[in-house]
């Protein structure tokens, strides 16, 4: 992902969550060189994208989406896949990430990832009606 892409990106990012990231977000991930990638097709059309920062011997996936319109494809186990990679070359131990208890699509995707539930995150999502909470996931590597 460059600064070139956050148009697209934002773009997307408006149309899959009712809570979207802001571009300043997007911009900071980019800025201080989490691992922000984009899966495009030959055309340079961007499907989906996801956002991992990584230190020591952790890392976080901060960000994983594909276009509303592609989902049901794979892309989502694709882009995954990739994040886990660079994981793996970055001699992570454990990866982490939040996820919606609402989300049934990605809590299936993760579990089937080998991600285990590990805590819960009290409030953690703004939510239509006050706040919602966060399913905490690990894996090891």
């Amino acid at each position: 992902m460059s600064y070139a892409d956050l148009r697209e990106v934002i773009a997307i990012e408006r149309r899959a969550y009712e809570f979207s990231w802001t571009e300043g977000i997007f911009r900071d991930c980019i800025r201080v060189g989490y691992h922000c990638q984009v899966m495009e097709t030959s055309h340079g059309f961007i499907q989906s994208y996801g956002i991992m920062s990584a230190a020591a011997d952790e890392a976080h996936i901060l960000n994983l989406c594909v276009r509303p319109e592609l989902r049901g494809h794979g892309l989502a186990q694709r882009t995954l896949d990739h994040l886990l990679g660079l994981a793996h070359a970055a001699k992570v131990q454990t990866i982490f990430l939040e996820v919606r208890p609402t989300n049934t699509p990605a809590l299936r995707l993760y579990q089937s990832a080998g991600f285990c539930e590990i805590g819960v995150r009290p409030g953690y999502y703004p939510a239509t009606k006050g706040r919602e909470d966060a399913l905490v996931m690990a894996k090891s590597l």
